[in-house]
């Protein structure tokens, strides 16, 4: 091969291994500042992150027990 053309080529990928370099560092700088954002909101509602988990099952408990709640308080006899 022609080392001109080699040297050529190698150029082509060094730029476009920057171009993919900049993409992935912009990118983290935004999954950073969504992470530091959902962060702080679990701050605001005094929710570890550790206890995520926990949390949404106790909520999705809640909402289960509400919804039963309110279909026991309808008549049974209503047709929908």
């Amino acid at each position: 091969m022609d080392p001109e053309k080699e040297i050529h080529q190698l150029k082509e990928k060094i730029d476009k291994a920057k171009a993919m370099r900049y993409k992935a560092e912009v990118r983290l700088e935004e999954l950073q500042k969504q992470r530091q954002a959902l962060l702080d909101e679990l701050s605001k509602l005094n929710v570890k992150p550790e206890d995520l988990d926990r949390e949404i099952e106790k909520i999705s408990n809640e909402i289960n027990d509400l919804l039963k709640k309110a279909k026991d308080l309808l008549p049974e006899n209503l047709e929908g």
